[in-house]
């Protein structure tokens, strides 16, 4: 565990892997629940945790250099569902990669729970992992210029719904109705980092 000073009351924390980010964002949260951890934000991603608004910052940088962190705990309540079409034309490439047909591309990857690791790209852009790592795709070689909203996607080891339209390389297999951001709605983001998440095959068009 590295731990970096960010201005004048924030640490970025480097670990080894996506795992152990998980696991320390886990923990950091449970501090704070509990009151030992005074901290404005803490916010995940691929192998970083950022602590922002510490009043102490350079004890919590002693304290985390030589902290065991437990492993994340398994995540209680009702995953969020999320009802999809899978008619990505991207769905042949993938299961070429897989080395397996189209239809278990879809069962694969329906039958998996997955779990929002961080955010960030757009807002409401969650990343997801719970693919096993055989299951890793590498991005487009040419990124499209436009990926309509909605459009469920996988990218190394992630899968990802596009909030809205945006340029993007990573692999088309589906489409939802779901609404990945919304202003009105508290809060804002549907997927939030340690939400549990699961995609449901729909024949129709998809719907949150």
């Amino acid at each position: 565990m590295r731990v970096l000073p960010v201005g004048e009351d924030a640490l970025l924390v480097e670990v080894a892997s996506g795992a152990d980010a998980q696991a320390l964002h886990a923990e950091l949260l449970r501090r704070r629940a509990e009151g030992s951890l005074s901290v404005r934000e803490i916010v995940p991603a691929a192998r970083t945790v950022l602590l922002d608004g510490l009043a102490d910052p350079a004890r919590w940088a002693a304290e985390l250099t030589g902290a065991t962190v437990p492993p994340a705990p398994s995540r209680t309540g009702v995953a969020i569902e999320l009802a999809v079409r899978y008619d990505g034309p991207d769905l042949a490439d993938v299961a070429a990669h897989w080395g397996v047909s189209a239809q278990e591309v879809v069962r694969i990857h329906a039958a998996t729970e997955f779990r929002v690791a961080f955010c960030g790209f757009a807002p409401g852009f969650g990343y997801l992992t719970g693919l096993p790592p055989r299951y890793d795709v590498p991005r487009r070689a040419t990124p499209r210029t436009a990926v309509p909203a909605g459009s469920v996607a996988l990218a190394g080891p992630y899968t990802g719904v596009y909030p809205r339209s945006s340029p993007g390389g990573w692999q088309l297999i589906g489409t939802t109705r779901a609404v990945l951001w919304d202003h009105a709605r508290v809060p804002a983001a549907l997927l939030t980092p340690g939400t549990r998440v699961r995609f449901v095959a729909v024949d129709g068009a998809g719907a949150a």
